[in-house]
């Protein structure tokens, strides 16, 4: 297609011919079946990449590739569905793909709502140097009715898969994107599965110094922000790589599900996380029979009585313990964290992941009144929990030796026998369950000072 301006030089060629015109430059419109996340290429641009499909190729499509001086001026595409003009963009094939070209010199593109309902034939994006025309009216219009949609779902691995070290494909929903330092950002995703229980390998003698971390992030995310997320499955934090800002993650949007290609999976202080890595890619997806899989799976676990324990504590958690209210559903700690009433009673499948003060000699105070606290955390959340005073003797029983009362710790706390002095750097804590109860400490800041206390709860070994 020779490089003109007039307007026959506008018309639409079909996905096909346009894989048959190698090097030339072609106009182009489809609907949107993937959209990358933008990041730097390794020149001085930032690039993305879509997959369209029209009635002459609905699978697999054609993929093309963006180019262009910012990320603002590429495409955002706002769903999976949408449909996108594209005029000049050159043809491409390497080795058996081919592919399209957009090159900002001379291409141009416009992005329309590609919703079955809408009458709205305005591009909610263009390039700057997009020429809009009326004739472009009925082609959008008649994409809108086109048909379903299917993704590349192959390959893709749910959470509670993940391994450390290694490098997986996620299927996941973006909850949350937050800047945690000036242009670093973190991406938190779920998938309603539970990642597996880490290693803990912090020295328990550590702990006053150097105690494990509450959540990744520096600052806790708000209660309000919180509340917003699924109180079953792991809310998995995503980070680049060693800082590495390459990637647009201020540009995806909550509540859509993504396919992360290539991301490691990776434990930073007994959490787990993903690491987006120069390799990685980011796709927004449509809504899918896997996807629906999904959700339907998470309904389940979320309306059923006992589901909300741990997936990796089944058939059910260490007999280490009881409480005093066996028939009490479980809950999550993220439904801990959300309650809507400040002092409540929950009981609870967790792991012991640290004790503060870490010497069992020093869990009494002077005259006699125990005054501890457990880290505790399940795949939704870590909190501090207190065991004070006659909630203390419930639990350890009353009269311990240092030995007796080293030992319940250690089974807590998955330190084994030969480890000694219990300065284990590896350690797998079983899963227990607990009865917790809420309170605050400051009538003038009830949501702010609240706390947890561990209660009629009793450790039977």
């Amino acid at each position: 297609m020779a490089n003109s301006t007039r307007d026959d030089d506008y018309n639409y060629m079909k996905i096909v011919d346009a894989m048959a015109s190698i090097n030339q430059r072609v106009n182009l419109i489809g609907i949107v079946t993937e959209a990358s996340l933008p990041k730097h290429s390794n020149g001085t641009d930032y690039f993305c990449s879509i997959k369209l499909i029209d009635e002459s190729r609905t699978s697999p499509g054609i993929a093309v590739t963006f180019f262009a001086e910012t990320m603002e001026k590429l495409p955002h595409i706002e769903s999976i569905g949408d449909i996108i003009i594209l005029t000049r963009v050159t043809m491409k094939a390497h080795s058996s793909d081919v592919y399209a070209t957009y090159l900002k010199k001379y291409s141009s593109f416009a992005l329309f709502e590609g919703k079955h309902n809408s009458r709205n034939i305005v591009p909610y994006q263009a390039s700057p140097n997009f020429r809009g025309r009326e004739q472009d009216k009925p082609f959008v219009a008649k994409l809108r009715e086109s048909q379903k949609i299917e993704a590349d779902l192959n390959d893709l691995s749910p959470l509670k898969e993940m391994k450390e070290g290694e490098h997986i494909n996620l299927l996941c929903k973006v909850l949350h994107v937050c800047e945690v330092t000036k242009d670093d950002w973190m991406l938190f995703v779920w998938d309603g599965t539970d990642t597996p229980p880490a290693s803990i390998e912090a020295k328990l003698e550590n702990e006053m110094e150097d105690p494990l971390p509450l959540q990744l992030e520096a600052s806790p995310l708000s209660r309000d922000t919180l509340c917003t997320f699924p109180p079953v499955g792991t809310v998995l934090r995503m980070v680049t790589d060693r800082g590495n800002k390459k990637f647009g993650i201020n540009f995806l949007k909550p509540n859509k599900w993504v396919k992360v290609v290539q991301v490691k999976c990776d434990v930073h202080a007994g959490l787990w996380r993903a690491v987006l890595m120069p390799s990685s890619m980011v796709y927004y997806l449509p809504n899918n029979d896997l996807i629906l899989q999904r959700e339907r799976s998470y309904n389940e676990r979320v309306t059923s009585k006992f589901k909300r324990m741990p997936l990796s504590c089944f058939p059910g958690p260490s007999p280490i313990t009881d409480t005093d209210y066996i028939d009490v559903p479980f809950v999550t700690l993220m439904n801990v964290l959300t309650h809507p009433e400040v002092t409540f009673k929950f009981n609870c499948v967790v792991r012991v992941v640290a004790s503060f003060p870490w010497r069992v000699e020093d869990f009494c105070n002077p005259q006699g009144i125990y005054r501890v606290r457990l880290t505790l955390e399940d795949p939704t959340a870590r909190i501090y929990a207190f065991l004070y005073a006659e909630d203390g003797v419930q639990f350890f029983g009353s009269h311990n030796t240092v030995d007796e009362l080293m030992k319940k710790m250690n089974a807590l706390l998955g330190i084994t026998e030969g480890d000694g002095c219990r300065k284990a750097t590896s350690r797998n804590p079983p899963w227990v369950q607990c009865c917790l109860k809420s309170y605050y400490i400051d009538k003038t800041d009830i949501w702010g000072s609240r706390n947890y206390r561990i209660f009629a709860t009793t450790f039977v070994g």
